[in-house]
């Protein structure tokens, strides 16, 4: 998949739960704790996908519209796809990780305010590491060089994540 499509995927999904103002499009499938899985049907297809939003964020001065999915898109032949956003632009010269227990995986597409791990084999591992977890921390830059960390639960991943790949299956 081409990283223009998977930009437009998550702006679009950023814009409508950031304003509020939710397109018909998307509609909520459940609550699970800290996650929601949700469905956003469009002209290319049904887009399913788990979110949560960081419970702790670190500069706490610093408040950002972060968010943590995992999408499904059948159409594209696309599944357990992690994708982050720290609410800001990345800076390249840094590494994107995550982190929880000892396991820690890196990002390795940045565009703009997103970032994605290339290796769809290392996605489904972490998705493993989220299911048996309490928690993740995702650790990046921003452009002035300063590193953000949001710690995001993993209360309801599990449920969500279901909810989501069983809406696109």
């Amino acid at each position: 998949m081409s990283i223009i499509k998977k930009i437009f995927f998550c702006l679009l999904i950023f814009c409508n739960l950031s304003f509020n103002s939710v397109a018909e499009e998307v509609k909520k499938i459940g609550k699970f704790k800290d996650w929601e899985a949700m469905v956003l049907v469009n002209s290319s297809g049904i887009v399913c996908f788990a979110q949560s939003k960081p419970v702790l964020q670190s500069p706490k001065k610093n408040k950002r519209d972060a968010r943590l999915f995992v999408s499904f898109r059948p159409s594209e032949k696309i599944s357990d796809e992690i994708s982050i956003t720290p609410g800001y632009d990345f800076n390249k010269q840094n590494s994107i990780t995550a982190k929880s227990g000892k396991n820690k995986y890196n990002f390795d597409i940045a565009q703009q305010k997103f970032a994605w791990i290339a290796d769809n084999k290392i996605e489904k591992k972490m998705i493993r590491t989220m299911k048996k977890g309490s928690r993740i921390m995702i650790s990046g830059y921003n452009a002035s060089g300063s590193q953000t960390i949001d710690h995001y639960s993993l209360l309801g991943f599990t449920k969500a994540y279901s909810e989501a790949k069983k809406s696109c299956s």
